[in-house]
């Protein structure tokens, strides 16, 4: 099979979804009647119960004892908003950005469960802002993710750089704008200064077919043909998934019809691999060309007969 064909998938060695934090670690079941110093004070720090802690810090439980996570006294408390406990253990110098086993903060955290006042007290008591876990996730990325515009209003006075991604490419307006949160989108488009951010975001409204989303992103005057690590441009994407809407708004701000992506694929030659007919049929009108060629010496038309697509 020759390269073109087998190399013109839009999806190529790129994720086509920004990763969703679930969850950070637990904390394990208690099993036997009676748990050791540091698990006591593990749960009374999640639970909120100030006077045990205290109680058994004054008896010599160490501040930073965590479990087999990573887990510390400083994260369970920062989860559940314990702001009280919160305090008391950075008043007595606990180890504010000490990361659990997936390389969590408590400023993490406290950003996935939206507990802005805890937010604050870490950022106030030294907390990195730009701070990433073992997969690249920063405070504002889980933030972002569960629409907590708040905290991430908050982040972002505090320097937070939303052109941190995780490992796979994507930032916190893309996770923002593939979950839905309107808010949280609008409050990083207004704060992006550059926009440097905004890839792979309009790949996924562009996959999404998310007209909105798309129109927001494309304000300013923003280069509809931007293109993601795999070098393909938003027009190519809703050409894969047949989204003529969001294609059509793509020409109304001047996409290249035939931008020609690697092995000069265009936005015709992916309609036609995957049989999407109105998609076909928009970008000829629109003077896509159709004897274009790719590297291998593909037209549209070769594509489509390849694939199996008579009607294309």
């Amino acid at each position: 099979m020759p390269a073109a064909e087998m190399t013109m998938t839009t999806d190529e060695k790129e994720p086509d979804k920004a990763p969703v934090v679930n969850g950070t670690e637990t904390l394990p079941r208690q099993t036997g009647k009676q748990s050791d110093p540091s698990t006591a004070f593990l749960r009374a720090a999640r639970a909120g119960h100030l006077d045990k802690v205290l109680e058994l810090l004054d008896s010599g439980v160490d501040i930073n004892s965590c479990n087999a996570n990573g887990l510390n006294a400083l994260h369970l408390a920062a989860k559940d908003g314990h702001v009280d406990i919160v305090s008391e253990l950075l008043k007595r110098g606990c180890v504010v950005d000490a990361a659990t086993k997936k390389g969590n903060t408590a400023l993490h955290i406290a950003a996935l469960a939206g507990q802005e006042e805890v937010a604050r007290i870490l950022v106030q008591n030294g907390a990195v802002v730009n701070v990433q876990s073992l997969n690249g996730f920063t405070p504002l990325y889980m933030a972002a993710q569960e629409n907590h515009d708040g905290v991430v209003k908050f982040l972002l006075s505090k320097g937070a750089n939303q052109a941190l991604a995780t490992e796979d490419g994507f930032t916190p307006l893309a996770v923002a704008m593939q979950q839905g949160h309107d808010k949280v989108v609008a409050v990083l488009l207004e704060n992006d200064t550059r926009g440097k951010v905004r890839l792979p975001a309009l790949h996924i409204a562009a996959k999404k077919d998310d007209c909105k989303a798309a129109a927001l992103l494309l304000q300013n005057e923003h280069n509809p043909d931007v293109t993601s690590k795999s070098g393909f441009t938003p027009l190519h994407i809703a050409a894969h998934y047949g989204n003529v809407n969001i294609a059509n708004l793509l020409h109304q701000k001047n996409a290249n019809i035939n931008y020609a992506a690697k092995h000069n694929i265009t936005p015709l030659h992916v309609a036609s691999k995957w049989g999407k007919l109105p998609m076909v049929q928009f970008l000829i009108e629109k003077g896509a060309a159709i004897e274009s060629k790719t590297r291998d010496g593909l037209t549209p038309l070769h594509c489509a007969a390849r694939s199996g697509h008579d009607q294309v």
